[in-house]
């Protein structure tokens, strides 16, 4: 009998971080760009952050799909069907839908697609529409696979455009490949949703009064989710010792400090990578892509020790 061998679990990891401007895409950046050099393992970058993707600014991917997101709303089939009974509006949390005057009334762009609605209608009057999202990108660039989604402008809902991108992810993502996902910034609904499909976080934080205050948001909204964590310091300065000492009493192990360096500056504003500020910062970005790829593993330990 032929024997199979079962494909190891890739790593799925959420870039996140409190407020936004810390780094956090340019951390991602980087690490999809030598994650594979760095481990020999396949990656998929995905950029989660919907409102204002720009993760392909900085990875240039050569686009090969693209497809429209819609999310599922009630609308209403013949609104004299309906039985008046209220079911529909007693049941919507977010008064998508409501009955006056005996007929139903739906408004698409308050719905969270739910579907309730749909399965406590007793006459049928209530089906199945639909309300367009945004769109979700497939590509590639030379060393990542990627996926990215975008939001419709006008449209005031982002997790559920997020969830459809994280759905795409597991259809399309190779067999043991390691995820990087560049979440949202801050720590409201769109981050949440993103950082809970992960398997461990690394949040971006900077030393600064908005950025240390934004970063203990970020360990309180996180740390619930029962996820290994770990800090990147970006633009490390006079603030430093404050933001080491919170992280030293949350536990969370610093991973690396990224100097508040012209360089990196110059690199950035030319769309560069930050591995390609000089040596030292790519021997930066590949420790910090195995310490990353082994974060699971010493989180565990760590909690048995």
């Amino acid at each position: 009998m032929a024997m199979t061998r079962a494909v190891k679990k890739g790593l799925r990891l959420a870039i996140a971080s409190g407020k936004g401007g810390t780094g956090k895409t340019t951390v991602t950046a980087a690490l999809a760009s030598i994650w594979s050099q760095a481990l020999c393992r396949p990656v998929v970058a995905v950029d989660c952050d919907v409102e204002e993707p720009n993760l392909h600014l900085f990875l240039r991917p050569v686009i090969r799909r693209a497809e429209t997101a819609k999310l599922e709303v009630p609308m209403v089939a013949e609104a004299a069907l309906c039985a008046d009974c209220a079911a529909c509006r007693e049941l919507c949390q977010f008064g998508a839908v409501t009955v006056m005057a005996g007929k139903p009334l739906v408004f698409p762009e308050m719905c969270h697609g739910c579907g309730g609605c749909l399965a406590v209608c007793p006459t049928g009057v209530l089906v199945a529409g639909s309300r367009e999202l945004g769109r979700i990108e497939e590509g590639a660039t030379e060393t990542a696979s990627y996926l990215a989604g975008r939001l419709r402008i006008g449209e005031a809902q982002s997790p559920p455009l997020i969830r459809a991108v994280l759905a795409r992810l597991n259809k399309v993502a190779e067999p043991g490949a390691d995820v990087l996902i560049d979440a949202p910034p801050g720590v409201s609904c769109p981050a949440v949703t993103t950082v809970s499909g992960a398997d461990a976080v690394l949040l971006v934080a900077e030393p600064t009064p908005f950025g240390i205050h934004d970063f203990e948001l970020a360990v309180e909204a996180f740390t619930p989710l029962h996820k290994p964590m770990a800090v990147v310091i970006n633009r490390s300065g006079p603030g430093t010792p404050e933001l080491l000492a919170l992280c030293r009493g949350h536990n969370l192990p610093v991973l690396a400090e990224i100097a508040s360096d012209r360089t990196v500056a110059e690199t950035y504003a030319r769309g560069g990578l930050l591995h390609e500020a000089g040596a030292h910062y790519r021997a930066v970005c590949f420790a910090l892509a195995r310490s990353l790829a082994e974060l699971p593993q010493t989180a565990r330990e760590a909690a048995h020790a």
